[in-house]
C-alpha cells in the first residue's frame, strides 16, 4: 500500500476523528478531601443557546435524556453513598460536576440545567421556573427555611437553590412561571440538615491561635481550621435552630479543640466548667452584627465561628451549645428574644435564679458580650422584661 497516497491519509484521519468523537471523556476533580471521577459521553455534552424558553429547556432535556448519561449518575450515586454525603454536600458535588461540563461563567443556563438534570435523575424532586430572563432552580424540601423564596404545589414546598445568583430579583412582585417538566423518578425530598462533615485532607488545614483570659489566667488554643468549610456554607440558608445547632465540627478541628478543652476542664466542677465555656464563647471572639458583617442575617456554624474574625449572638449560641453538648451533654434550651438569642442549661445542682420550661429548671448562660459581666443564671437588664420563645430544646 502506498502510504504516500492522499486518499489513504484522508480515510485514516477520518476514522481517527470518528473514533475520538465516539469516546467518553474522563473528568477528575478534588472534592473536600477526596477525588471524584466520572466519564462524559460525547452525546451527553448538550449545547444550549441564549434563548430561555420552556420549549428550549424541554429540547435540552430531550437531547440529554437520550444520551449515554447513566455512567455519570452512577458515579454520583456511588460517591454519595460511599462518603455518606448529606443532601447539601451532595448538591455541592453536583455543582462541581456541572461546572466541569458546563462552566457557569460561559453559559449560566446550561450550567443550571445540568445541575437540575443530575439532581432530578438521581431521585430528587427538583423543578425549574422562569422569571423573565432568569432561570430559577427549585427543590422539594420539608425543612423550615426562612431566608430564601419558595412556592407551593399540591401542599408541598419547593425552595429556590440558586437565588444567590440573582441578588436583585423581586419575587414578591414578579410572577414566576414553573416549567412543566416533572420527571417520574424525581420523588425524593431534599434536606438541608448537615450531620456529617467531609474528611478534609490534613494539609487543607492551617493553625489559628485563640486565647482568652479566665480568672486571671490566659488560656491558649491552637485550632486547626480549613477555609473549605466557609466554601461549603457560603450559600447555606437560615435553617431551623435544631438543624443549625447540630452541624458538627470537621474531624481535624474537633481533634484540635475538644480534647484540649476536656483536659482544661477536667479539674473543674460542672458549674465552673460551663462558666468557662460561656466566657470562652463570649470573650475569645470579636462581636459584630450580621447586617454590618454580611449585609443580611447569616448563621455561622461552630466551625465557621472559630474561623471567622467576627460573630454575633446566633453564632455564639450555636458554638456554646456544641461545646456543652460534646463535653457535658446536658439538657439545654435556646431562648429567642425579638433581637437576641441566648442559651439556658439544666445543671445537676441549682446555680442561680432558674427559668422554668416544661416543669424543669434551666439557668441562663449568656455566650454573647453584654453591658455587664453576667454570671450563670443572670439575664441582661434589657431583656429581663422582654418575652422570649424557646426555639429548641435539647435532651441527651
Amino acid at each position: 500500500m502506498d502510504f504516500r497516497n492522499h486518499k489513504f491519509w484522508s480515510i485514516f484521519l477520518s476514522l481517527i476523528l470518528v473514533f475520538t468523537l465516539g469516546r467518553a471523556q474522563n473528568y477528575s476533580f478534588e472534592f473536600y478531601g477526596n477525588t471524584f471521577n466520572f466519564e462524559l459521553d460525547q452525546g451527553t455534552s448538550v449545547a444550549f443557546g441564549r434563548e430561555l424558553t420552556e420549549s428550549s429547556i424541554k429540547s435540552f432535556y430531550t437531547d440529554i435524556n437520550k444520551s449515554k448519561h447513566q455512567s455519570i449518575l452512577k458515579a454520583l450515586a456511588l460517591y454519595k453513598d460511599k462518603h455518606q454525603l448529606n443532601d447539601w454536600l451532595y448538591y455541592q458535588l453536583i455543582r462541581k460536576t456541572a461546572q466541569q461540563i458546563a462552566p457557569k461563567a460561559e453559559n449560566y443556563y446550561r450550567y443550571t440545567l445540568y445541575k437540575w438534570f443530575f439532581l432530578s435523575k438521581t431521585g430528587y424532586d427538583a423543578r425549574l421556573a422562569l422569571e423573565g430572563d432568569k432561570l430559577l432552580f427549585y427543590v422539594k424540601s420539608e425543612d423550615d427555611i426562612s431566608d430564601i423564596p419558595f412556592y407551593i404545589i399540591d401542599g408541598h414546598q419547593y425552595v429556590c437553590l440558586n437565588i444567590h445568583d440573582y441578588p436583585g430579583i423581586d419575587l414578591k412582585n414578579n410572577k414566576i412561571y414553573p416549567v412543566e417538566l416533572a420527571l417520574e423518578e424525581a420523588k425524593h425530598v431534599f434536606s438541608y440538615k448537615v450531620t456529617q462533615m467531609p474528611d478534609f485532607k490534613p494539609e487543607d488545614y492551617t493553625i489559628k491561635n485563640i486565647q482568652f483570659r479566665y480568672r486571671q489566667k490566659v488560656y491558649h488554643f491552637e485550632i486547626k481550621l480549613t477555609p473549605q468549610v466557609q466554601t461549603i456554607f457560603a450559600n447555606y440558608p437560615v435553617v431551623d435552630f435544631k438543624s443549625y445547632f447540630n452541624i458538627p465540627l470537621s474531624r481535624e478541628t474537633y481533634s484540635s479543640l475538644i480534647p484540649s478543652l476536656k483536659t482544661t476542664l477536667s479539674g473543674m466542677s460542672q458549674k465552673k466548667g460551663i462558666d468557662y465555656l460561656m466566657r470562652f464563647t463570649r470573650n475569645a471572639f470579636l462581636y459584630e452584627d450580621d447586617e454590618l458583617n454580611f449585609g443580611k442575617e447569616k448563621r455561622l456554624t461552630p466551625e465557621q465561628t472559630l474561623f471567622s474574625e467576627y460573630s454575633d449572638c446566633d453564632d455564639r449560641a450555636a458554638l456554646f451549645f456544641y461545646l456543652v453538648k460534646e463535653i457535658y451533654n446536658l439538657p439545654m434550651i435556646a431562648l429567642l428574644y425579638p433581637t437576641h438569642i441566648t442559651m439556658a442549661v439544666q445543671f445537676d445542682k441549682p446555680v442561680g435564679k432558674p427559668i422554668m420550661y416544661k416543669g424543669k429548671k434551666y439557668y441562663v448562660c449568656e455566650p454573647t458580650p453584654q453591658a455587664g459581666d453576667l454570671k450563670i443564671g443572670q439575664v441582661a437588664a434589657k431583656y429581663r422584661n422582654v418575652g422570649y420563645e424557646v426555639v429548641y430544646a435539647y435532651e441527651p
